[in-house]
């Protein structure tokens, strides 16, 4: 790569010297003096047109398309920060709603929980008076039965005696003798 540019610039340099040799020989136009008064002539001529025409018509046009680039980048940038401004109110719009409707469902959770457990409740407490009234009764009947059950064992112990005593023997017994060893039985079972 280093010999590619010694290369470039030798030959650079020798064309050079032929190009400064030959305008020594053959003479530039451009450094004759007799020349230069229609050199500056069409210099003015051809700046001043470039002038005019860069200034009157390239230029203004450029500038043109500048501004409106400019305008419109700072309209794009406008309707971009009323954008996000909106955006963020919805979005604070949107986080008040989601909140709200979170508090609103936990309250109304809590009603319908509180509500079902009165109602739970109440139907406890109704069934534990129902319950009671139940107990109360089969209690009553219990302590009935318990009242009329000696009787009714000592009558079923004489029936079954005097039963058993007619099979056994062939021959009916009084019931009044029976009666009085059953009572005699039972109240020594009592007394135990």
């Amino acid at each position: 790569m280093v010999k590619k540019i010694i290369f470039k610039n030798l030959i650079v340099y020798f064309l050079s010297i032929n190009f400064v040799q030959a305008a020594e020989s053959g003479g530039m136009p451009q450094l004759d003096p007799e020349f230069w008064v229609s050199q500056i002539f069409w210099l003015v001529i051809t700046f001043g047109i470039l002038y005019l025409a860069l200034s009157k018509l390239i230029l203004p046009k450029i500038s043109d398309n500048l501004e409106t680039r400019k305008s419109q980048v700072l309209d794009n940038l406008e309707l971009a920060e009323k954008q996000r401004n909106e955006s963020e109110s919805k979005l604070k719009e949107f986080d008040s709603i989601i909140l709200k409707s979170k508090i609103d469902a936990k309250n109304l959770f809590n009603e319908s929980r509180k509500k079902l457990l009165d109602d739970i409740n109440k139907k406890r407490e109704k069934l534990e008076e129902e319950m009671d009234k139940e107990v109360k009764i089969i209690e009553a009947e219990i302590n009935e039965l318990k009242k009329k059950s000696p009787e009714r064992i000592n009558k079923i112990a004489i029936e079954t005696s005097e039963d058993l005593i007619n099979q056994l023997i062939g021959a009916k017994v009084n019931n009044s003798s029976i009666t009085a060893i059953v009572t005699d039985v039972a109240s020594k079972n009592k007394t135990q």
